[in-house]
Formats: C-alpha cells, structure tokens, sequence
C-alpha cells in the first residue's frame, strides 16, 4: 500500500471525528443546556456521578495526601526544608492533584457508565423511541449528565482537597513527627484563596469533559455489544487525555504570571 495514502486515511479519519465532536458540542450546549429541563433526570445523575463517586475520590485523595507527605519529607531531608511538607502538600493537592486525579477516577468510573448506558440506548433503538415520542435525546440524555458532571464535581475536590490535606496531617504528625499546631499553621499560612479556586475551575471544566466524552461516544456506538464495548473503552481514554491537556492548558493560564 501507498504510505502517503495510509497517512491521508488516517488525517481524513481524524478530520471527520473531530468535526462529528465539534457538532456534538454544539448540540450539546445550544440544544442540550437550554429550556426545557428534566429535573428529574438532573436528579439522577446528581447521585449517580457526584454522590456515588464519593468512596472512590475520597480514598484517592487520602492515600494521595499521605503519600505526598513522606516524598516531599524524603526529598526534603536532602535540603534541610523538611517544614516545607505542609504548603507543599496543601499546594499541590489544591492546585494540581485534587482536580486531576478526581478528574481521571470519575472518568473512569461515570465516563464509561454513560457511554455503556447510552451505548446500549442507541444499539437498541432507544434513541430513535425518543425521538418518535417527540422527546429530543440531546436535552433528555446529554443536558442533565453535563450539568451534572459541571456542578458535583467541583464539590467532588473541594471534599478531595479536605481528605487529601488530612491524610498529609495525618502522615506528618504520626509518622514524620511534626507538631500539629505548627503543621496546620503553616498549612493556613501558605495556602491562598486562587489556589483553591484554580483547582474547582479545573474541575468544572473536567466534568463537562467526563460527561461530554461519555455522551458523545455512546451517541455514536455501532455493532452490538462490542460496538458497546468500544464506545465504553474510547470514552475513557479520551476524557482522561483531554482532562491531562486541559489541565496543561489551564495551568498555563492561570498560573503565568
């Protein structure tokens, strides 16, 4: 086979998906965001991707938390900065760690479960069952799970961001001998208002990813249930890629000064 035609098969198929996701998007926001709401659904996928997601952030975090505590401890032995483990600690999960890696556990826990759900909807002909009762899919199936995913998890890190610090507390005072008092001061010293702020905005922004990548490759799932399968495995790897460039991206503009 011609090498330059595999190439311009490959850009072609690219060209054509993204294209397919930019249209997508549109329908999604100017169709899927605007009056009539269900609040019902919206209920439903409050629980399902804020309130069901807890467990599994929460022990990220913890764990995270403690085991950032005794790197930068081990590291900062090195240097004499020992007392630097509590800003660092509380920076880096408020900044960077908390939205991030909330952001790739609800990926790969609601991201999947949306595109296996509505994947199986569309195989089925669910989809085209809405349609026929007048109910447009767009703001039935994609309006409530983004409005969801943009609201529960940016509460989803402020929790992260609460148990991530404790565990770091809880490494430092027991295990790495700190004095509580002075950990939680330097902790409330250090720690500004833009640092939180910065991570919730990362991670509005992550779940409208999570919840737009869940939607869209369910939406377009073909074959039965490998075609299930696919759009289940596509929707985590994409949303976990745009969530690691989004937050490059948003790091570099939040942060350039």
């Amino acid at each position: 086979m011609n090498p330059l035609a595999q190439i311009g098969r490959v850009v072609l198929h690219l060209l054509a998906e993204a294209g397919r996701l930019s249209l997508f998007l549109r329908d999604a926001v100017f169709m899927g965001l605007l009056p009539r709401w269900y609040i019902r659904q919206m209920a439903i996928q409050f629980v399902r991707i804020g309130y069901n997601s807890l467990p599994v952030v929460g022990l990220t975090a913890f764990f995270t938390g403690g085991v950032l505590a005794l790197q930068i401890y081990i590291g900062g032995t090195r240097f004499n900065a020992e007392s630097l483990v509590s800003s660092i600690v509380a920076l880096g999960i408020t900044r960077e760690l908390g939205p991030v890696l909330a952001g790739l556990m609800v990926a790969g826990r609601v991201s999947a479960a949306i595109a296996a759900e509505i994947g199986t909807m569309k195989v089925t002909e669910q989809i085209d069952a809405l349609v026929t009762l007048s109910t447009n899919p767009m703001k039935y199936l994609v309006g409530p799970r983004i409005v969801a995913g943009v609201v529960t998890l940016p509460l989803l890190v402020v929790i992260a961001d609460i148990i991530g610090i404790m565990g770091g507390y809880i490494v430092g005072i027991h295990s790495l001998g700190f004095n509580s008092g002075a950990y939680l001061k330097n902790t409330v010293d250090f720690l500004e208002f833009k640092d939180v702020t910065s991570g919730l905005i990362k991670s509005a922004v992550f779940g409208f990813i999570i919840a737009l990548m869940g939607c869209y490759h369910g939406f377009h799932s073909r074959g039965g249930a490998q075609g299930v399968g696919r759009a289940t495995t596509n929707a985590v790897v994409s949303a976990s890629i745009l969530i690691l460039a989004a937050n490059y991206v948003m790091t570099s503009l939040l942060f350039s000064e």
